[in-house]
Protein backbone atom coordinates (compact mmCIF):
# COMPACT_ATOMS: atom_id res chain seq x y z
CA UNK A 1 0.00 0.00 0.00
CA UNK A 2 1.21 3.48 -0.94
CA UNK A 3 0.91 6.00 2.03
CA UNK A 4 0.48 9.77 1.82
CA UNK A 5 3.34 10.89 3.13
CA UNK A 6 2.41 14.46 5.44
CA UNK A 7 4.35 17.13 6.57
CA UNK A 8 2.59 18.54 9.42
CA UNK A 9 2.83 22.85 10.00
CA UNK A 10 1.63 24.52 13.23
CA UNK A 11 3.56 26.81 15.46
CA UNK A 12 2.18 25.21 18.60
CA UNK A 13 3.86 22.03 19.33
CA UNK A 14 0.93 20.11 21.19
CA UNK A 15 -1.05 20.59 17.87
CA UNK A 16 1.63 19.37 15.66
CA UNK A 17 2.15 16.26 18.21
CA UNK A 18 -1.38 15.25 18.72
CA UNK A 19 -1.70 15.41 14.95
CA UNK A 20 0.58 12.84 14.30
CA UNK A 21 -0.46 10.59 16.77
CA UNK A 22 -3.89 10.84 15.75
CA UNK A 23 -2.81 10.20 12.25
CA UNK A 24 -0.57 7.40 12.58
CA UNK A 25 -3.03 5.31 13.32
CA UNK A 26 -4.53 5.33 9.67
CA UNK A 27 -2.22 2.76 7.69
CA UNK A 28 -2.26 4.88 4.62
CA UNK A 29 -0.89 8.01 5.97
CA UNK A 30 3.08 8.73 6.73
CA UNK A 31 4.15 11.32 8.87
CA UNK A 32 7.63 12.33 8.07
CA UNK A 33 8.32 15.30 8.81
CA UNK A 34 7.17 18.93 11.12
CA UNK A 35 6.96 22.48 10.97
CA UNK A 36 6.89 25.21 13.42
CA UNK A 37 7.16 28.36 11.09
CA UNK A 38 6.12 28.87 7.32
CA UNK A 39 9.68 29.65 6.33
CA UNK A 40 10.89 25.93 8.17
CA UNK A 41 7.76 24.07 6.22
CA UNK A 42 9.17 25.74 2.88
CA UNK A 43 13.15 24.72 3.30
CA UNK A 44 11.57 20.85 4.68
CA UNK A 45 9.11 21.29 1.64
CA UNK A 46 11.98 21.43 -0.92
CA UNK A 47 13.91 18.48 0.89
CA UNK A 48 11.51 15.94 2.16
CA UNK A 49 8.79 16.84 -0.98
CA UNK A 50 5.71 15.03 1.22
CA UNK A 51 2.26 14.36 -1.13
CA UNK A 52 0.50 16.68 1.16
CA UNK A 53 1.19 19.62 3.72
CA UNK A 54 -0.93 20.00 6.59
CA UNK A 55 -0.45 23.87 7.01
CA UNK A 56 -1.77 25.70 10.06
CA UNK A 57 -3.91 29.23 8.20
CA UNK A 58 -2.61 31.56 11.30
CA UNK A 59 0.57 31.78 12.26
CA UNK A 60 3.25 34.25 13.93
CA UNK A 61 5.65 35.71 11.52
CA UNK A 62 4.83 33.83 7.91
CA UNK A 63 1.35 32.99 7.81
CA UNK A 64 -0.35 30.44 6.30
CA UNK A 65 -1.51 32.40 2.81
CA UNK A 66 2.59 33.27 2.11
CA UNK A 67 3.77 30.08 3.00
CA UNK A 68 1.06 28.39 0.52
CA UNK A 69 1.92 30.58 -2.49
CA UNK A 70 5.78 29.84 -1.51
CA UNK A 71 5.44 26.03 -1.54
CA UNK A 72 3.45 25.88 -4.14
CA UNK A 73 5.69 27.75 -6.54
CA UNK A 74 8.75 25.20 -5.56
CA UNK A 75 6.61 22.27 -4.83
CA UNK A 76 3.71 22.51 -7.61
CA UNK A 77 3.01 19.17 -6.87
CA UNK A 78 2.58 18.79 -2.76
CA UNK A 79 -1.15 19.18 -1.96
CA UNK A 80 -1.69 21.55 0.40
CA UNK A 81 -4.69 21.27 3.33
CA UNK A 82 -5.24 24.16 5.26
CA UNK A 83 -6.04 24.19 9.27
CA UNK A 84 -7.39 26.51 11.08
CA UNK A 85 -9.12 27.35 14.30
CA UNK A 86 -9.93 30.62 13.86
CA UNK A 87 -13.30 32.46 12.05
CA UNK A 88 -13.60 32.29 8.36
CA UNK A 89 -12.58 35.73 6.75
CA UNK A 90 -12.26 37.07 3.40
CA UNK A 91 -8.93 35.63 2.98
CA UNK A 92 -9.80 32.35 2.83
CA UNK A 93 -11.77 32.92 -0.81
CA UNK A 94 -7.95 34.33 -1.54
CA UNK A 95 -6.52 31.42 -0.29
CA UNK A 96 -8.89 29.12 -2.27
CA UNK A 97 -8.07 30.96 -5.00
CA UNK A 98 -4.46 31.00 -4.77
CA UNK A 99 -4.35 27.30 -5.05
CA UNK A 100 -4.47 25.56 -2.03
CA UNK A 101 -6.72 22.09 -2.02
CA UNK A 102 -8.34 22.03 1.03
CA UNK A 103 -9.84 23.69 4.10
CA UNK A 104 -10.73 22.29 7.36
CA UNK A 105 -11.67 23.75 10.87
CA UNK A 106 -9.21 22.44 13.47
CA UNK A 107 -12.43 21.36 15.27
CA UNK A 108 -12.60 18.42 12.54
CA UNK A 109 -13.00 15.02 14.17
CA UNK A 110 -10.03 12.66 13.59
CA UNK A 111 -12.02 10.25 11.02
CA UNK A 112 -13.18 13.71 8.89
CA UNK A 113 -9.28 14.59 8.78
CA UNK A 114 -7.94 11.48 7.11
CA UNK A 115 -10.98 11.35 5.06
CA UNK A 116 -9.90 14.91 4.26
CA UNK A 117 -6.18 14.03 3.69
CA UNK A 118 -7.34 11.11 1.14
CA UNK A 119 -10.06 13.04 -0.51
CA UNK A 120 -6.96 15.96 -1.57
CA UNK A 121 -4.33 13.77 -1.99
CA UNK A 122 -6.23 12.10 -4.87
CA UNK A 123 -6.30 15.35 -6.49
CA UNK A 124 -10.09 16.61 -5.41
CA UNK A 125 -10.65 19.51 -3.36
CA UNK A 126 -12.20 19.09 0.36
CA UNK A 127 -13.57 21.92 2.53
CA UNK A 128 -14.98 20.64 5.98
CA UNK A 129 -18.27 21.32 6.79
CA UNK A 130 -17.52 24.12 9.36
CA UNK A 131 -15.74 26.03 6.11
CA UNK A 132 -18.48 25.39 3.94
CA UNK A 133 -20.98 26.87 6.02
CA UNK A 134 -18.99 29.88 6.57
CA UNK A 135 -18.60 30.33 2.93
CA UNK A 136 -22.15 29.97 2.05
CA UNK A 137 -22.86 32.92 4.16
CA UNK A 138 -20.87 35.51 2.85
CA UNK A 139 -21.77 34.01 -0.32
CA UNK A 140 -25.27 34.31 0.16
CA UNK A 141 -24.64 38.47 0.91
CA UNK A 142 -25.30 40.26 -2.00
CA UNK A 143 -25.03 38.32 -4.55
CA UNK A 144 -26.91 38.06 -7.51
CA UNK A 145 -27.33 35.51 -9.77
CA UNK A 146 -24.92 35.67 -12.48
CA UNK A 147 -26.51 35.11 -16.25
CA UNK A 148 -25.15 31.55 -16.76
CA UNK A 149 -27.16 28.30 -17.60
CA UNK A 150 -26.57 25.10 -16.47
CA UNK A 151 -28.95 22.09 -17.16
CA UNK A 152 -30.64 20.61 -14.31
CA UNK A 153 -28.23 17.59 -14.43
CA UNK A 154 -25.52 19.91 -14.24
CA UNK A 155 -27.06 21.98 -11.29
CA UNK A 156 -27.70 18.49 -9.02
CA UNK A 157 -23.51 17.95 -9.68
CA UNK A 158 -22.56 21.24 -9.03
CA UNK A 159 -24.75 20.81 -5.33
CA UNK A 160 -23.24 17.89 -5.02
CA UNK A 161 -19.63 18.97 -5.57
CA UNK A 162 -20.51 21.76 -2.21
CA UNK A 163 -20.02 18.04 -0.23
CA UNK A 164 -16.96 16.28 0.68
CA UNK A 165 -18.38 13.77 -1.76
CA UNK A 166 -15.69 12.17 -4.22
CA UNK A 167 -16.99 12.07 -7.88
CA UNK A 168 -17.51 8.08 -7.76
CA UNK A 169 -19.86 9.16 -4.81
CA UNK A 170 -21.58 11.65 -6.54
CA UNK A 171 -22.41 8.83 -8.99
CA UNK A 172 -23.57 6.64 -6.71
CA UNK A 173 -26.41 9.30 -5.81
CA UNK A 174 -27.08 10.09 -9.36
CA UNK A 175 -26.85 6.28 -10.12
CA UNK A 176 -24.35 7.55 -13.62
CA UNK A 177 -20.72 6.41 -13.38
CA UNK A 178 -17.78 8.39 -12.18
CA UNK A 179 -16.46 9.20 -16.12
CA UNK A 180 -20.04 10.96 -16.25
CA UNK A 181 -19.97 12.88 -13.39
CA UNK A 182 -16.52 14.36 -14.56
CA UNK A 183 -18.36 14.78 -18.22
CA UNK A 184 -20.40 17.03 -16.20
CA UNK A 185 -17.63 18.99 -13.98
CA UNK A 186 -15.62 19.35 -17.09
CA UNK A 187 -19.10 21.08 -18.84
CA UNK A 188 -19.44 23.18 -15.38
CA UNK A 189 -16.12 23.80 -15.57
CA UNK A 190 -16.15 26.09 -18.55
CA UNK A 191 -19.91 27.44 -18.42
CA UNK A 192 -18.92 29.18 -15.32
CA UNK A 193 -15.42 29.87 -16.64
CA UNK A 194 -13.45 28.69 -13.37
CA UNK A 195 -10.32 26.34 -13.04
CA UNK A 196 -11.37 23.79 -10.44
CA UNK A 197 -14.38 22.49 -8.56
CA UNK A 198 -13.57 24.27 -5.40
CA UNK A 199 -13.32 28.09 -7.54
CA UNK A 200 -16.87 26.54 -9.80
CA UNK A 201 -18.64 25.78 -5.76
CA UNK A 202 -17.73 29.55 -4.84
CA UNK A 203 -19.12 31.13 -8.02
CA UNK A 204 -22.51 29.03 -7.81
CA UNK A 205 -23.11 30.19 -4.62
CA UNK A 206 -22.58 33.50 -5.00
CA UNK A 207 -24.90 33.64 -7.99
CA UNK A 208 -27.34 31.27 -5.73
CA UNK A 209 -27.46 28.63 -8.75
CA UNK A 210 -26.80 26.41 -5.27
CA UNK A 211 -27.36 26.22 -1.52
CA UNK A 212 -26.32 24.84 1.36
CA UNK A 213 -28.83 22.06 2.83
Amino acid sequence: MKKIRILIVDDHEVVRKGLALVLRQEADIEIIGEAETGEEAIAKVQVLKPDLIMLDWKMPGMDGVTAARAIRQHVPTTRILVLSGAPIEDDVLDSLEKGVDGFVHKAISPASLALAIRVVASGQPYLSPQVTQSLIARAQQGYIREDVSLTNRELEVLQLMATPATYRQIGTQLNVSEETVRTHVKNILTKLKQPNRTQAVIVGLRAHLISFN
